[in-house]
């Protein structure tokens, strides 16, 4: 399909024999950045459906006041079109929101979530989700990924085209040669990516609080403090069944400052004492 949109687009190779075409170069990684992003956003609730084995509920079923809650909070947010919403099984204590649009969008919502909070901490959980869906965080992180994947693409043939000519110089032949201008381009696309995934973990962390506000409007914020911190206990739970197993070996923390600027989500306690004082 992005071939297709290339050829249509009239967009030719970007190497030739006179060098890099940047023109070019930049329409082809911004198709193919930005194209498989929104494939996968356009799909994306189909996806879900398959991989968590989601089964769509209505207002009929035994859990039915789950589904009056998420829309009334939807018709609180003005969504024009009520979300699906379904339910998984999972020991994990888990709810996300998905779709290509706020009005074509799902809240899913784990078993292992459902048994172990309270009915006002699942609303302060799905009022969190609705919210995401309200502030149309699917598309702009969507867009924000492509974005990123397209300068990480761009970014990366450009440093390969530049080694390449360096270890080349005046001679005919030599450089990289093929193999190694590919290797090059992973290598530079691996690097620049983290230095992406970094940008896009801040806006996903800087998103989370506004949906954790959201969720505070529709449930109450007392609902919404109380689904974080039932969170929280329940990983402090696992952390520290991991820490006593083969884990604790392996020193896995956290706490690391350098994975935390890779993290989409800030620490529940930080979460919690932004809501306070909200």
């Amino acid at each position: 399909m992005l071939s297709i949109i290339l050829n249509l687009l009239g967009i030719r190779p970007y190497l030739d024999a006179s060098g890099i075409n940047y023109e070019s170069l930049f329409l082809f990684c911004l198709v193919w950045g930005t194209g498989g992003a929104f494939i996968s956003l356009w799909i994306s609730k189909w996806m879900a459906k398959s991989m968590y084995g989601v089964q769509i509920i209505d207002r009929s079923s035994h859990m039915g006041w789950l589904v009056n809650t998420i829309h009334e909070y939807a018709r609180r947010a003005n969504l024009e079109k009520m979300p699906e919403v379904g339910i998984y099984e999972s020991p994990e204590m888990n709810a996300f929101a998905t779709g290509p649009s706020k009005n074509n969008a799902m809240v899913a919502v784990s078993t292992g979530l459902l048994h172990k909070m309270s009915r006002e901490e699942v609303e302060g959980v799905v009022g969190h989700e609705v919210a995401h869906i309200a502030n149309g965080d699917m598309v702009t992180m969507t867009l924000l990924q492509g974005v990123m994947n397209a300068f990480v693409m761009f970014f990366a043939r450009i440093v390969a085209h530049l080694i390449d000519s360096f270890l080349r110089g005046d001679r005919e032949g030599g450089g990289l040669g093929f193999f190694g201008y590919i290797m090059t381009v992973f290598f530079f696309e691996a690097v620049f990516g983290l230095i992406g995934q970094m940008v896009t973990s801040y806006f996903s962390r800087h998103r989370e609080f506004r949906a954790d506000k959201g969720g505070a409007r529709f449930a109450g914020r007392e609902k919404m403090i109380a689904a974080l911190e039932a969170l929280h206990k329940d990983y402090a739970w696992v952390a520290q069944k991991k820490q006593e197993g083969q884990l604790a070996s392996l020193q896995i923390s956290s706490k690391s400052k350098f994975l935390q600027l890779l993290s989409t989500h800030p620490p529940l306690e930080v979460r919690i004492k932004a809501l306070r004082g909200f």
